[in-house]
C-alpha cells in the first residue's frame, strides 16, 4: 500500500532539524503541504529549502514560534490556516531537555521550562488546532514522546516524566476527540540526531546498539515512516495509542535485565 497525504496540510513543530525535519520531508514526498515551526528564522529558511530539495516539491512553509510560550499556539495555528488553508495533521515534535540529573535536585526554572515545552505546548497546540479546524473538519494529532516515558532513568527523569505524561495525554485526547480526530504517539528509542548526540557519539552509541535486538540505533527515517503511517488512511482505525520504535531495546531490557 502506498501511503499518501495528498490534499492534507501538516503543521510540524521542531521541524527545522532531526526527527521533525525528516517528518516534514516524508510528508511532503507523500503529497502534503507542510508548515515547519521552530525558534530561529535562518535555520528554518535553510531547512525549508532542504526539505523542498529532498522531497522534490516546492513551497515548504515556515514560521518562527516558541511552543513553550502559551501565546504562540494560537498564532502558529492561525498562520498555518491563513497561508495553507487547513491544519489536517499536527505533529507535536518540539522538545527541550535543559536539565540532566536526579529529579530530586531539579531547580524550578528548568522544571518549568521542560513542562512548558514538552507538555503544555502540545496541549495548547492541539486545543488551537481542534478549535480552529479539526473540530469541524477532522484531523490527526501525532505526539513525539520517548521510550524514556515508559521507564526510569538516573539523569533524564524530568524529561522522561514529561514524555510519560505526553503518552497519557495522547490516550486521554484519543478518547475525547474521536471519531473525527485521531491522536497517537510515537516513542523513539535512541535516534541519531543532534538533540541526542551526547547519548550516541563515539563508543556510547555502539554500546547502546549492541543491547538492542536489532543491533542498530534509530534513524530519523524510521520515525518519519511511522509518522506517515499513523497520519495516513492506513492508520485510520488507530487512536489513543503509543508506538514504540527502539530496535527492541525496551523488551530486551525488561526481559533480560
Amino acid at each position: 500500500m502506498e501511503l499518501r497525504l495528498d490534499e492534507r496540510t501538516a503543521l510540524i513543530t521542531g521541524g527545522s532539524r532531526g526527527i521533525g525535519k525528516q517528518i516534514a520531508t516524508t510528508f511532503a514526498e507523500a503529497g502534503a503541504q507542510v508548515m515547519i515551526v521552530s525558534r530561529k528564522a535562518e535555520v528554518l529558511e535553510q531547512a525549508a529549502a532542504e526539505i523542498d530539495a529532498a522531497s522534490g516539491t516546492k513551497g515548504c512553509q515556515w514560521m518562527v514560534g516558541n511552543t513553550g510560550h502559551p501565546e504562540s499556539a494560537e498564532l502558529v495555528v492561525a498562520e498555518t490556516i491563513e497561508r495553507l488553508g487547513a491544519v489536517d495533521v499536527l505533529v507535536n515534535n518540539a522538545a527541550t531537555n535543559p536539565y540532566a540529573g536526579p529529579m530530586i535536585d531539579v531547580d524550578l526554572p528548568r522544571w518549568d521550562k521542560t513542562i512548558a515545552v514538552n507538555l503544555t505546548g502540545p496541549l495548547l497546540l492541539t486545543q488551537a488546532a481542534w478549535r480552529s479546524w479539526m473540530k469541524d473538519n477532522g484531523g490527526v494529532v501525532l505526539n513525539i514522546s520517548s521510550v524514556g516515558g515508559l521507564s526510569t532513568n538516573a539523569v533524564l527523569g524530568v524529561y522522561d516524566l514529561t514524555k510519560s505524561a505526553l503518552i497519557h495525554m495522547t490516550q486521554q485526547l484519543g478518547a475525547e476527540l474521536g471519531p473525527g480526530v485521531r491522536v497517537n504517539a510515537i516513542c523513539p528509542g535512541l535516534v541519531k540526531t543532534d538533540f541526542a548526540r551526547l547519548l550516541w557519539e563515539g563508543d556510547r552509541g555502539a554500546e547502546v546498539a549492541d543491547g538492542y535486538p536489532l543491533k542498530r540505533l534509530g534513524e530519523v527515517t524510521d520515525i518519519a515512516n511511522a509518522a506517515l503511517y499513523l497520519a495516513s488512511e492506513a492508520g485510520s482505525w488507530i487512536t489513543g495509542q503509543h508506538l514504540v520504535l527502539d530496535g527492541g531495546g525496551l523488551v530486551a531490557f525488561n526481559s533480560l535485565g
